[in-house]
């Protein structure tokens, strides 16, 4: 990436011993995103009109376009530049006068070029939209398009780097989207948002996806040359893209950043003790260091300044992988801080060209692979679709060893999905395969069409075949519905509003509040506006499309109040229970995640948005979940910058969505 760009992006994270000292008092932790400056009243008089004229003529171009899809589908790269200046009006964020409009001029550029049917902008370097399933926002990304390229060309695949870019609290859409710098010669690179601050997590990690499959969409990727690379945040986003979405990438290469917390923070033994037992838990979930092992698959070459402090996290991630018996590749940019060293930065190139060269093999004979959650089951051909139990580390090493046979090794699996495609030609069509697990022989057969498609369970009797499909004919934990709470919000979701009288006052007043919290820092820390609906106007196709996040009790919430018999939780007017044990409902509120009763293809939310709070806003390394899937809340305690309450129970449904006993 051209310097320009990485010195627009890139900040030095809030250092750990400040964070220790951090106040749980609300009013005295700094605001993230900060504050906007207060505009000129005539600033602002003319760009709220711009930014409604505008709204207006998309408004218009949507029905003008209606008959032209092609077109049409390409609304969102306008829309970029509604939101960019009309956010910053309505959240009270930085805003820069002139830039605003020059957003609007572009935007107003862009229309013209599609009502003329001439979309020039597509063939040249500069921000691209796509609308995001989460919350139907339209969220950008800056595509830097090479000099070699040849729209006529249809046949000739690209290489694509997907960047991930530095910590810049003041990085909202506006600064983001005039982000500029040279192209490549020979390849298309993607600048991701990542929904703004947040190293790629949760949303922020589901934009890598969208805008892979935006991409794809409209150019001619080459789905065996993507390449996983960022600088800071924009490293630790990287390591934790490499080590959860291995398979996708033909070479990744992390710069800087962090790639585990509890040392990059410098969080003593103490205060890990203290710490609940399921938020210890719930590092695996971006503790790279504890997915190493997956780097087998991917060649992966860490960048550092010799005096970057952040050199720690390939430092972390070397000592994990050694642990695995492998060696990872780094290069050290020689008595340099916080940046790319030049020379340094073009040895990175050479082996990124010559790795993408080769690029990756959709169907290697071996498969490595680790994971702690179903959110993360899949390596090349082998998907897990089962744990003995999660949050305890499973592992497969799976070979096919033969013309007709696969030789699978695991550990806490119970279920597995072995998806060799035809078109990788490993198997004769239509012949039987002999698959050995953990020493059980089975067979399964290869076909014409899909290849070996076969799925596996793990009974008390030993491992079995199964029909591919019945896997999750029972209530289980499974891919995409195995919590925690935060899980809700990587598809998409809607918040139901309650309507009608609470159980307790207090609660209904908390449960308000709550639910004001989880839409207001939707906004300010995933950069979308979250789907809100009143109880009272839910419909089918609410029930049939979204993860339900419903505020209140069973008295006020509608919703809530016809799966509340359903819930592994009993709540009245009285208690609460959890298991064995009983809370009084005046000052204790649930919360947690569960499959919704009434579609159990979709989860249901209570009481709860994304679990880090204002705190946790001040470093990245502190994005972590703070909830598991089910909690207890004495809102006797006040509201802080850490939690909604005191957390006086939690913790994590088994594998059947019950409470442990």
């Amino acid at each position: 990436m051209n310097t320009r760009l990485l010195v627009i992006l890139l900040s030095v994270f809030s250092t750990a011993a400040a964070l220790a000292q951090a106040p749980d008092d609300l009013s005295k932790v700094k605001p993230i995103p900060p504050p906007g400056k207060p505009l000129a009243a005539a600033d602002r008089t003319e760009l709220e009109s711009g930014v409604a004229k505008l709204g207006d003529q998309l408004t218009a171009l949507q029905q003008e376009l209606k008959d032209k899809p092609d077109l049409l589908a390409l609304l969102p790269d306008v829309q970029i530049y509604h939101n960019a200046v009309r956010y910053p009006l309505v959240y009270n964020e930085p805003i820069d006068p002139k830039a605003a409009r020059q957003a609007l001029a572009d935007a107003g550029a862009r229309i013209k070029q599609l009502r003329d049917g001439k979309p020039q902008w597509i063939n040249q370097t500069g921000p691209r939209g796509y609308v995001s399933k989460i919350d139907g926002s339209v969220q950008p990304y800056v595509l830097v398009v090479p000099d070699n390229y040849n729209p006529a060309d249809k046949a000739t695949k690209y290489r694509f780097d997907f960047w991930c870019h530095g910590r810049g609290e003041d990085l909202m859409e506006l600064k983001f989207i005039r982000s500029k710098e040279l192209a490549p010669k020979d390849h298309f690179a993607v600048n991701l948002y990542g929904r703004y601050c947040n190293a790629n997590k949760f949303a922020g990690e589901i934009d890598l996806l969208e805008a892979l499959d935006d991409v794809k969409r409209r150019y001619p990727v080459d789905e065996n040359r993507l390449v996983d690379i960022g600088f800071s945040m924009g490293g630790a986003a990287a390591w934790q893209f490499a080590v959860h979405y291995t398979d996708l990438f033909a070479a990744a290469s992390p710069g800087a950043g962090f790639s585990e917390s509890r040392e990059f923070l410098h969080i003593p033994q103490s205060e890990v003790d203290a710490m609940a037992p399921w938020e210890r838990a719930l590092w695996h979930m971006y503790d790279c260091t504890d997915w190493a092992a997956n780097l087998a698959m991917l060649p992966t070459i860490a960048y550092a300044g010799e005096l970057d402090g952040q050199k720690q996290a390939s430092d972390m991630m070397e000592k994990a992988m050694a642990g695995e018996g492998l060696k990872l590749e780094r290069l050290i940019g020689p008595q340099t801080k916080h940046a790319y060293h030049k020379e340094t930065r073009k040895q990175l190139d050479e082996r990124l060209a010559a790795i993408c060269a080769i690029g990756r093999n959709p169907a290697p004979d071996h498969v490595r692979f680790t994971t702690w959650t179903l959110r993360y089951n899949r390596m090349f051909w082998v998907s897990v679709e089962g744990l003995a139990k999660h949050w305890e580390r499973a592992r497969i090493e799976a070979s096919i060893t033969g013309p007709d046979a696969v030789d699978v090794k695991t550990t806490n699996v119970t279920a597995l999905l072995v998806d060799i495609p035809a078109t990788a030609g490993r198997f004769a069509p239509d012949s039987p395969v002999n698959v050995t697990i953990d020493g059980a022989k089975l067979q399964a057969k290869a076909n014409a069409q899909k290849g070996l498609h076969a799925l596996f369970e793990r009974k008390p009797t030993g491992w079995t075949s199964a029909e591919p499909g019945t896997a999750h004919s029972e209530l289980k934990k499974r891919p995409g519905l195995q919590g925690p709470i935060d899980d809700a919000f990587m598809e998409p979701f809607l918040i139901v509003k309650p309507t009608g009288k609470a159980l307790n006052d207090k609660v209904g007043k908390w449960a308000a509040a709550e639910a004001d919290h989880a839409i207001l820092h939707w906004h300010k820390q995933f950069r979308g506006e979250a789907r809100v609906k009143n109880d009272t106007d839910l419909t089918d196709a609410d029930v049939r499309d979204y993860n339900l996040i419903l505020f209140g009790d069973p008295s006020s919430n509608a919703t809530l109040a016809k799966i509340a018999d359903k819930l592994p939780i009993r709540w009245t007017g009285q208690s609460i229970t959890v298991g064995e044990k009983t809370f009084d409902a005046a000052h204790h509120v649930p919360a947690l995640i569960y499959p919704n009763p009434l579609n159990p293809q979709r989860y249901v939310v209570l009481n709860s948005g994304f679990t880090f709070r204002e705190l946790d806003y001040l470093n990245n390394a502190r994005q972590t979940p703070k909830l598991a899937d089910y909690a207890v809340i004495d809102i006797d305690a006040p509201v802080t910058a850490r939690a909604p309450g005191k957390i006086v129970l939690g913790g994590f449904f088994d594998e059947e969505w019950k409470v442990p006993q």
